[in-house]
């Protein structure tokens, strides 16, 4: 098997409205994040960044005002230039949903945008960003907006006011959507201030239902996610996978070297999760801490390869063994689980995630791989190979539109479970290591 599920049953344009510094991107690329990871193809066409290739300098907030006729023409054609590259992604380069990234403030442009989806037969969800808090609007834009290359030249205080100019522009003629009236047979959802409220209307299908679902958890509150795997274990030591050990000397000397390293973050209301194996759990118990022990966190099922060596795998199972390094993601051990398999798995724990604030997840390689990947943006073909060694902290706090990720090393001595990407045959080869 060399393909996803066809979660989308006919390819979905996700239309983003709302004035400009509403979060519009940073949900667009948070939510295209999540889709890919789940197996359905997404791509943001972000309609502002059509504008600076078509008018390579920006002046001023001139461009977007209502009576400039000339400026108005060129944002039409830039509307129109994505929705074109719209319809080659989800017609013909296997796309399943298009993130349509602009203001899409007036029912005209919506309007627009609804007729080309008909003519294509794809479907049409809003995504709506309101926001009347202006202490948020101002953090907006001073974060993201001011880093933007409209403002590359211009100092921090000119940027802001411009900007601010630029949006009264869109709010003179910002028509929102009206799901009681003139838009009660749209299917939308409206996001208010920052997720305290929601209004959902008319969701059409399952892949809109997750959507939803989705945005009602996430939140922009600072905080920090920590990854790391379970001390060195004794099955680690003898080069098996899977199994239920319990920790070596060493990973016993990591659980005492973590729950120092905790107590120097000093986080408030820290949570700790684990898998239900002994490994995760003996390295929790040296924290001093409450944890939460997750069923979907235990390693990926090995099935008749548990508790085996590589080279018993390769000796064993020559055909399996072949099988997995030519599409590591998609394969599933005999009796076991693949990496997709894990990824559906996961989805409770990353919902839960984007729920809460400081999370230490001290859990196993497979199962680290797949949550980095989430956070990361990696691809299907990437995840099976992402470095997660023994003994070290992946510290993750979430930025703007993306993730910063420290690798914290804890020098205490482990084996090295990586294993390199291998090169591919066709047949068995059984010369190479697992």
């Amino acid at each position: 098997m060399t393909c996803g599920p066809q979660l989308a049953n006919s390819p979905t344009v996700i239309v983003m409205v709302g004035l400009p510094a509403r979060g519009k991107t940073y949900i667009s690329k948070k939510l295209t994040r999540y889709l890919n990871w789940i197996g359905v193809p997404t791509k943001v066409f972000n309609v502002g960044e059509y504008r600076r290739e078509a008018v390579k300098h920006y002046s001023s907030y001139d461009f977007f005002r209502p009576d400039n006729e000339e400026a108005m023409k060129v944002r039409r054609q830039c509307a129109l230039a994505a929705l074109r590259d719209v319809k080659l992604y989800l017609t013909e380069e296997a796309g399943q949903i298009a993130v349509f990234d602009a203001t899409n403030t007036t029912r005209e442009r919506r309007g627009m945008i609804l007729n080309f989806a008909k003519e294509n037969g794809f479907k049409v969800f809003f995504i709506e960003s309101v926001c009347n808090d202006p202490n948020v609007v101002a953090t907006n834009v001073m974060e993201v907006k001011l880093s933007s290359p409209d403002y590359r030249d211009c100092n921090s205080t000119d940027a802001m006011e411009d900007f601010m100019k630029r949006i009264n522009c869109y709010q003179a003629s910002y028509q929102p959507l009206d799901p009681d009236d003139y838009d009660r047979e749209l299917s939308l959802i409206k996001v208010i201030d920052v997720g305290r409220r929601f209004l959902v209307n008319r969701v059409q299908d399952h892949i809109q239902s997750r959507i939803v679902y989705y945005l009602m958890n996430i939140h922009v509150q600072p905080r920090t996610i920590y990854l790391c795997r379970h001390g060195e274990s004794e099955f680690n030591l003898k080069g098996k996978i899977g199994g239920d050990s319990g920790l070596s000397n060493r990973g016993k000397k990591f659980a005492q070297a973590l729950n120092k390293f905790v107590e120097e973050q000093n986080l408030k209301d820290l949570k700790v999760w684990t898998s239900q194996l002994k490994r995760t759990i003996q390295t929790a118990e040296a924290l001093q801490l409450p944890y939460e022990q997750w069923k979907a966190l235990n390693e990926i099922d090995a099935g008749v390869c548990e508790e085996m060596t590589y080279e018993e795998i390769r000796d064993q199972h020559p055909e399996e063994f072949a099988l997995r390094d030519q599409d590591k993601y998609y394969y599933r051990y005999p009796s076991g689980e693949s990496y997709q398999d894990l990824v559906q798995r996961l989805e409770p724990v990353i919902m839960e995630l984007e729920r809460q604030e400081n999370v230490l997840v001290i859990c196993h390689q497979a199962v680290m791989r797949c949550l980095l990947a989430y956070f990361l943006d990696k691809s299907a073909d990437e995840m099976p190979y992402l470095k997660c060694p023994l003994h070290t902290v992946l510290k993750l706090t979430p930025v703007a539109y993306g993730c910063r990720v420290e690798s914290i090393s804890l020098n205490i001595e482990a084996v090295n479970t990586h294993r390199e990407r291998p090169e591919v045959t066709l047949c068995p080869n059984l010369s190479s290591l697992w």
